[in-house]
């Protein structure tokens, strides 16, 4: 059992020791860490056996400045207490580092001033790309990465500038599925609740539900499209304000997953039951989608899909020989029913 002086002492180790433990050359310790794949095997495996034993840890500041590259991705979000963020944030950060980087983090919560802090703190550790993952269009932010040539991948809006690119979320497959899920079931009084109709995919997600009522032969109804805030909050209020309308909608579906879950708190302060009163359908499909009582029925938007697509781009702008503009990457949504959704009341007395 190695003692607390020793594993301290080995946090101290450099290269030269690493070298000196495996027989072989500071220039082949460098090679071998940083997987450069010409490396003999039988060498490779002696400095990995070394750098186990000696515990070592690369400094990766220095093989920074030697290399001209930080290793670092930028992540920018829009909201950390929305769950669905943090879930983004785990997902991109084991894309990244399973590709030997690492990530720095900055939220805006929609605030200018935060946008260009991020923007900041961002061009001052060198980064190698950015992934602006806010579902809004921070043109402000895209401008400032681009006028350094550093790489960028955002959601939603075609790219303007050469090393940027594209996440185009297919927004309208899930939400297709929704509607015509409720309209199986016998709902024609569907209602939204929107996120803030500011946000570009916001507004997005709203038409797509209004071509697909539409398409399923449903007439949509202005006092049930409500604007909502993508908040626990603004889904309670927005379920209090169409609750005192004159007539209600059989089921409602949401522009997120946390304005869902804040409907379901409006019906239940209601004495309201779902979906025994209303349906209803949320959008992300975050983790605790699965844990409210019942179990929120909602469409997918998969955050392994999102991280993944965004590390890709970026590897792939940063890897171009020349400036270009980078084709647009696809993510697919889709309904997971679960237990929210059900017959409309008058149906089910029927």
């Amino acid at each position: 059992m190695r003692s607390k002086t020793q594993t301290d002492g080995a946090a101290r180790i450099g290269i030269h020791k690493v070298a000196s433990h495996a027989r072989v050359s500071i220039a082949t310790v460098s090679r071998t860490i940083n997987h450069v794949p010409t490396v003999n095997p039988v060498l490779a495996a002696r400095v990995w056996k070394s750098v186990a034993e000696l515990n070592y840890v690369p400094n990766t500041q220095a093989r920074a400045l030697v290399s001209g590259k930080s290793k670092l991705f930028g992540l920018i979000i829009s909201e950390i207490t929305n769950p669905f963020f943090p879930e983004l944030i785990q997902e991109f950060e084991r894309a990244a580092v399973a590709r030997g980087y690492e990530i720095l983090i900055g939220s805006t919560n929609y605030e200018p001033e935060k946008m260009e802090l991020c923007a900041r703190r961002m061009l001052e550790r060198n980064v190698d790309g950015v992934a602006i993952m806010t579902f809004g269009f921070e043109e402000s932010l895209l401008d400032r990465f681009a006028g350094e040539d550093i790489p960028v991948v955002f959601i939603d809006v075609t790219p303007r500038h050469p090393r940027s690119s594209n996440l185009q979320v297919d927004y309208r497959a899930g939400i297709y599925e929704g509607v015509q899920h409720l309209a199986v079931l016998g709902h024609r009084k569907i209602g939204f609740i929107s996120g803030p109709l500011r946000l570009g995919s916001a507004e997005t997600r709203k038409l797509a539900f209004l071509d697909c009522l539409r398409c399923a032969g449903i007439k949509p109804q202005s006092a049930w499209l409500v604007e909502g805030d993508h908040t626990l909050d603004g889904g309670r209020d927005a379920m209090q304000r169409i609750l005192q309308l004159p007539e209600w909608p059989t089921a409602i579906m949401c522009s997120n997953d946390m304005t869902a879950i804040g409907v379901q708190h409006a019906l239940f302060e209601a004495d309201l039951k779902v979906p025994a009163d209303f349906s209803l359908i949320g959008f992300d499909d975050i983790h605790l989608a699965e844990y409210t009582i019942p179990p929120l029925t909602t469409v997918r938007m998969s955050c392994k899909d999102l991280a993944q697509g965004a590390v890709t781009s970026l590897l792939a702008n940063m890897e171009s020989t020349q400036s270009r503009f980078e084709t647009r990457s696809k993510i697919n949504t889709r309904l997971i029913v679960r237990q929210t959704t059900g017959l409309p009341k008058m149906s089910s007395a029927i």
